[in-house]
C-alpha cells in the first residue's frame, strides 16, 4: 500500500477515535459531576476532589473538539468527498493549534486575568465556527454547494449545532464558580446547595443534546446514506 493510501484511511481512524475520546471523557465527567451532587454521600473535601478530577478530564473532550476541526476537514479532502482548498484544511490546523493552547494555557493558569483572557478569545473562536458550520451545512442542503453529498452537508450542520449546545453548557455553567465559591465559605447547606444544584440541573439538559448530536453525527459519517 502507498502512502497515500495509507494515509486516507489513517485519518478515518483518528476521526473516529477522537469520537470515541470526545464521548467517551465527556460520559466521565458526566458521572463525576452526579457524584459530586451527592451531599448525603460524599464529605466536601471528597467532592471538591471530585471536581478536580472532573476539572482535568474534561480537558480530554475539549482537545477532541477542537481537533475535529482540522481532523474532519483533512478527512473530506482527502477522500474527495468535499471539493476545497488546501489552504483551508491548513487554516483549519492553525485554528485548532491556538485554540488548545488557549484551553490547556487557561487551564494552567485558572483564577487569573490570563486565563479569562484565554477563555474570551476561546469563546469568540468557538462562535465564528459555530455560525461557520451551521451557514455551511444549510447552504449546502439548499443548493448542493460547496457540500455536495447530504449526508455530510447534514453532519457539518449538525456539528454546527453541537458547537452551539457546547457553548450553552459553558453559558449554564457559569454561575457554579460563585455558587462553589459560597459553598466552599459558608458550608454545606440548603441556602448553598440548591441553588448550586439548580444551575447543574440546568447544564444537564445541553449535556444529552450534545450526546444525541455526537451519536446522529458518528452515524451520518459512518453509515453516509443516500437520498
Amino acid at each position: 500500500m502507498a502512502l497515500a493510501d495509507f494515509a486516507y484511511p489513517t485519518l478515518v481512524y483518528v476521526h473516529l477515535l477522537l469520537f470515541v475520546l470526545w464521548l467517551g471523557a465527556d460520559v466521565g465527567v458526566f458521572v463525576l459531576g452526579q457524584h459530586f451532587r451527592r451531599r448525603e454521600t460524599y464529605t466536601l473535601d471528597q467532592r471538591i476532589a471530585l471536581l478536580k478530577l472532573l476539572v482535568i478530564i474534561d480537558l480530554t473532550p475539549r482537545t477532541a473538539w477542537a481537533l475535529m476541526v482540522p481532523i474532519s476537514l483533512t478527512v473530506s479532502y482527502m477522500g474527495g468527498w468535499w471539493d476545497l482548498p488546501l489552504a483551508i484544511v491548513l487554516f483549519g490546523w492553525a485554528i485548532a493549534a491556538v485554540w488548545l493552547w488557549l484551553v490547556f494555557d487557561a487551564h494552567n493558569h485558572d483564577m487569573t486575568p490570563r486565563a479569562a483572557r484565554d477563555r474570551k478569545i476561546e469563546g469568540w473562536i468557538r462562535y465564528l465556527l459555530c455560525a461557520g458550520y451551521l451557514f455551511l451545512g444549510a447552504e449546502s442542503l439548499l443548493t448542493n454547494h460547496p457540500i455536495e453529498p447530504d449526508w455530510l452537508a447534514w453532519k457539518a450542520l449538525l456539528f454546527g449545532l453541537i458547537f452551539a449546545a457546547a457553548i450553552m453548557i459553558d453559558v449554564a455553567f457559569k454561575p457554579v464558580g460563585a455558587q462553589l465559591g459560597r459553598l466552599l465559605t459558608e458550608g454545606s447547606s440548603d441556602e448553598t446547595e440548591i441553588p448550586l444544584r439548580r444551575t447543574m440541573d440546568r447544564t444537564r439538559i445541553w449535556v444529552w443534546a450534545v450526546y444525541l448530536l455526537l451519536l446522529v453525527t458518528a452515524f451520518l459519517g459512518n453509515v453516509k446514506p443516500i437520498y
